[in-house]
């Protein structure tokens, strides 16, 4: 064999390798579903960056969560309000899950919540400074009464000393629930020590102080442990061990303070299919699974629809990518990577999530991040123009949907109805 032909065909190979290495195109036009989103958007839509969310697969969720506490009876389903911050959105999902129970995390969202719902049951969802509880009182209007519909969440003795103090300065009684660390290990009572010097303060002031049951929040055993550690049904089953033995302890040495309508508070979208197994609980929070942002995509959550998305309208399309200073040089990104061969400009960006529809859009990192007009490069088959919606999959729920402004509800790719969301300072 020649020497140039073994140059050749050595080339050839080096060519075929190197082709091999390009990236290939990612990219497809819409599916029906954001077709059909993306036209009514266009037509009826703000044309600026929305939070979408789908009313139909929200029933699909709130469906799934409602079959699954009716399962035990006696059992409670709590709205969880941080994840789902609009007066609009709660109410939808109340009416249709059937419950007044709600789960509160911020002084501000707290007042709106006991001036909206007057026969809400509040169950607070972290231990909140006791300045927050007094500008809470400060606040209040209407007709809830924290006295009998309200419950603090407490986690040392030392927290419960300031609401105490509080309760008697207000001449009030506070309901507290007690918080307890079922292997979470983010604070909570951790062992009976503790839990008997927070019960002999309760059981010593009853004018003031009321002992309204336990929080145990478990997420752990659903999601974000190696399962090298646990499967899902040791380690919920070290959860449920931890709180048998402190309702236990109640029951034996605090006979007084036990009675069946106390609150037993557990679970979270992570775990709440889990505690079918079970029937010590009667109180069960779920929010964030409602909407089903990218990080809840569990197994325990798998029968569960996304039913929230960021919808942006595009701005600019100005072709193959270029890079400030590279200029034409910029053209190799274009000729190697087909899915930088178009450049668009969104409304906004730089949001907790990520792209969604059409396929194939990717954020372009040299270029960087922008919060006013975001760059988004995608292969032509992505077809995208002017006006058209980019959507986005949060990958949260709680701050993502604070940030928008009115929630846009849409039932069957329609607008339906517009729900303002809560103002983080009151």
């Amino acid at each position: 064999m020649k020497r140039r032909s073994v140059l050749l065909g050595g080339l050839g190979l080096a060519i075929a390798g190197g082709a091999l290495l390009r990236p290939k195109d990612n990219g497809a036009p819409y599916d029906d579903y954001f077709r059909t989103l993306n036209e009514e958007l266009k037509k009826n839509g703000p044309m600026r960056p929305s939070l979408v969310i789908d009313l139909d697969r929200l029933d699909h969720n709130i469906d799934l969560v409602k079959t699954s506490v009716a399962k035990v009876p006696g059992r409670h389903y709590r709205i969880v309000e941080k994840s789902v911050p609009c007066a609009g959105l709660i109410d939808y999902v109340a009416r249709r899950a059937g419950t007044r129970r709600l789960m509160s995390f911020h002084q501000p969202f707290l007042n709106i919540d006991a001036q909206t719902w007057s026969d809400a049951d509040i169950l607070i969802g972290k231990p909140l400074p006791v300045r927050s509880a007094e500008i809470f009182y400060r606040q209040h209007k209407g007709g809830f009464d924290p006295s009998q519909q309200l419950q603090w969440l407490i986690d040392t003795p030392a927290h419960l000393l300031q609401y105490q103090q509080l309760a008697q300065g207000l001449n009030t009684r506070l309901r507290v629930s007690i918080e307890i660390d079922v292997g979470l290990h983010r604070g909570g009572v951790a062992d009976d020590a503790t839990l008997d010097a927070m019960l002999n303060v309760i059981a010593a002031d009853p004018k003031h102080l009321e002992f309204a049951g336990f929080m145990g929040y478990d997420p752990h055993a659903g999601m974000g442990v190696p399962k090298i550690l646990g499967t899902h049904a040791e380690l919920f089953a070290k959860v449920m061990t931890i709180y048998q033995a402190r309702v236990d302890h109640v029951r034996r040495q605090y006979p007084a303070l036990w009675n069946e309508q106390l609150t037993l508070n557990t679970a979270g979208s992570p775990t709440y299919k889990l505690h079918e197994a079970e029937t010590l609980t009667n109180d069960i929070s779920v929010g964030t699974g409602l909407l089903k942002p990218t990080h809840y995509d569990l197994d325990t959550l798998a029968d569960h629809l996304p039913a929230v998305y960021i919808a942006t309208p595009v701005l600019k399309a100005t072709g193959p990518v270029e890079i400030p200073s590279l200029d034409e040089k910029s053209r190799i990104f274009s000729w190697w990577d087909v899915n930088q061969r178009e450049t668009y400009f969104i409304y906004g960006g730089y949001w907790m999530a990520e792209y969604e529809s059409p396929k194939g859009l990717q954020f372009n990192s040299t270029y960087g991040h922008s919060t006013n007009q975001e760059i988004v490069n995608a292969a032509p088959s992505v077809n995208l123009r002017v006006d058209d919606q980019v959507f986005f999959r949060p990958t949260q729920s709680e701050f993502v949907l604070l940030q928008f402004g009115d929630l846009l509800a849409v039932r069957g790719g329609k607008i339906v109805d517009r729900w303002p969301v809560f103002q983080q300072t009151g």
